[in-house]
This record gives structure tokens, C-alpha cells and sequence, in this order.
């Protein structure tokens, strides 16, 4: 069955499914059904997790090894495989084989980018349909961003004055990310506090050494010397890589689309603003790439972001700053 991501949580409370399929382009809400899924299979027992990446190194059989296995003391266990082109590839023969017989001891996650229609055709998606659940993930629209801003401030236990409101949606325009980490800010100030413009301005100033975003737009210009720089700041001040991976990820799978829909004659403002893209620098940076780039060089990229995933994660013998450095070489390459 296909499913709302404010639906989620309700349904989660009436049982597990035995797989979950979360998709989209917006990080922060696909991480929280996920975590969302994770919690309600955690309190249900299945304690246990592995995690795949289906770039072109996974071996597609140790996958389904990993879920035809009967765990050693009867552990229930939670398989999440990574999708980072929202394609499956040749574990569509695995997943067929899995959905038509799902094991009572494991809850298998899929995480994807957006999933296009040709994939939502195929055999594999529609098996778990029948057995499982989707979860599409859509960007906010910007006439829903302000209430969706107003409404994450509640959360935190915060209100916003209604100036706070307009300089934060026009400052962070859409960047879901960015705008739980400005009020994850805000929200050290305390409970019940209200914030006013002027309290925006000097969280504003507070923050403004280099971040993971701005690394992710020079990354997408191509400026090597401003991307090698951003990135031995965070590298020195700790940052952990994984959160301006979700992003650059998210943003190359977007040139890689925008690059494809160019080539077909498809108008270039129109394709970003349906993809939710309305931060003009953002805008530019993705639609400057994709005429760079050419589809090889994009393809690698993204190799190299489930690389530096793995290496983040204590999967590689590398760093995950290597890998990124790389892709600077990569990405500052004319196509």
C-alpha cells in the first residue's frame, strides 16, 4: 500500500509491515520516516540491523543471503538497503524473490531517492505493494513552507513572531535541512521562548563560518580552491560528513535528472521549481552542473557519495574527507 509521511506514525501503531520502501529528494523528512520505522521496529524487537548500499560494488547474492538467512538464536533483525538512485538494478531478481515469501523475522527498509514512474512499473514494486508499505516523500511547497517553519518551531517549543517567520522562510527558502538546524539553534534559547527578528539575525551572524551546504554549492560549481578550503575547516572543527552527504547526494541526483530533461528539451525553470528548488543560488548551482557535467562524471559522483557514506560510517579504511576530496577533483573536471 502506498501511504502520506503524516500518515506514517498512525499506521506504524496498528503493526509492522513486513518491508518499507521510503522515497524522495528531501533528506531530512525521508531520515525521519525512516527513523520513524526504525523506532516502532526497535519496541517491536527486531533489534538487529545490517545495511547495504546498492552502488556497483554490492554483490546483489550476499544480499539475498543476508535475507534468505535464519538468524543463529532466532533474532529478529532489520535489513536496510540504500537506493541512491532510486533503482534497483540487478537486485530486482533478489527483492522479487524476497516479497513473495517476506520472513516473520525481519523488517527489511528500503531508502530511496524518488522513485520514477518506469520503476514504479516494475514487478518488484508492485509485490511490495501487496506485502508492504511506500512512503513517497514530496519537497514543501513555498506557499507550505512558512506553516511548515511555524509549526517545526512549535515543536521545539518556540513561537515566532510573525518578522522571525518572514526572514527565516525568505533566508532559508525551502533548505529543509538547514531550517531544523537554524531552529535546532533557536531552540537552545529554551522552551517557550519567542523569537523576534533580531534574535534571527544574531543566530544568523552566530552561524555564519563555513557549513555543508555551502560546500555542497561550490562542490556543484566546480571551484576547487573554495571547496578544498570549506572542506579542511570542517574536517578541523569536527563536522561529521554525513549530514552534507544527504544533501549532496540529494543535489546531484537533481543535476543528473535536470541534465536528462535538458537533453529532452524540457524547460529548465519549470523542471526546478516542480523539484522544489526555490533557493536562487541552489537554483543555479544544480542548473550550471548539469550543463557541465556529462552523466558519466555525475554517475561516479554518486559512487563516491556511497563511498564516503561507508567510510563515515567505519566501513572503509579510508576517510570519508578522501573520498570527498576526490570528488572535488571529479566535479572541477569540464565534461
Amino acid at each position: 500500500m502506498k501511504t502520506q509521511a503524516h500518515q506514517l506514525p498512525q499506521l506504524l501503531q496498528k503493526g509492522l509491515s513486513p518491508v518499507y520502501l521510503i522515497s524522495g529528494d528531501e533528506p531530512l523528512l525521508v531520515q525521519e520516516c525512516c527513523d520513524q520505522v526504525r523506532k516502532a521496529a526497535r519496541e517491536a524487537g527486531f533489534e538487529d540491523r545490517v545495511t547495504f548500499h546498492a552502488d556497483q560494488q554490492l554483490d546483489w547474492n550476499r544480499v539475498g543471503e543476508e535475507l534468505g538467512a535464519l538468524s543463529l538464536f532466532a533474532e529478529k533483525r532489520r535489513i536496510e538497503i540504500h537506493l541512491p538512485t532510486g533503482k534497483l538494478g540487478d537486485g530486482r531478481a533478489v527483492m522479487e524473490s524476497t516479497l513473495q515469501n517476506p520472513s516473520d523475522d525481519i523488517i527489511l527498509l528500503l531508502i530511496s531517492a524518488r522513485l520514477d514512474a518506469a520503476e514504479t512499473r516494475r514487478k518488484w514494486y508492485k509485490e511490495l505493494q501487496n506485502q508492504g508499505v511506500h512512503v513517497p516523500v514530496w519537497p514543501i511547497d513555498a506557499d507550505r513552507f512558512s506553516g511548515w517553519l511555524q509549526q517545526r518551531a512549535r515543536n521545539h517549543g518556540l513561537s515566532l513572531t510573525r518578522g522571525a517567520l518572514a526572514m527565516l522562510a525568505e533566508r532559508l527558502e525551502g533548505n529543509l535541512l538547514a531550517a531544523s538546524q537554524e531552529l535546532d539553534r533557536l531552540a537552545l534559547l529554551g522552551s517557550g521562548t519567542t523569537i523576534d527578528e533580531e534574535m534571527v539575525e544574531q543566530a544568523v551572524q552566530d552561524s555564519s563560518r563555513f557549513n555543508g551546504f555551502e560546500l555542497v554549492t561550490e562542490l556543484l560549481a566546480g571551484r576547487a580552491t573554495h571547496a578544498r578550503k570549506i572542506i579542511g575547516v570542517l574536517q578541523q572543527e569536527g563536522e561529521n560528513p554525513l549530514g552534507l552527504l544527504t544533501v549532496l547526494s540529494r543535489d546531484l541526483n537533481l543535476t543528473m535528472e535536470l541534465n536528462i530533461a535538458t537533453a529532452k528539451r524540457e524547460n529548465t525553470a519549470g523542471f526546478l521549481k516542480k523539484r522544489g528548488v526555490f533557493q536562487p543560488q541552489r537554483a543555479k548551482a544544480v542548473e550550471q552542473a548539469a550543463r557541465r557535467l556529462n552523466r558519466r562524471q555525475l554517475m561516479t559522483a554518486l559512487e563516491l557519495c556511497s563511498a564516503t557514506d561507508r567510510a563515515a560510517k567505519g566501513f572503509d579504511s579510508l576517510s570519508p574527507w578522501h573520498h570527498l576530496q576526490d570528488m572535488i577533483t571529479l566535479l572541477a573536471r569540464p565534461a
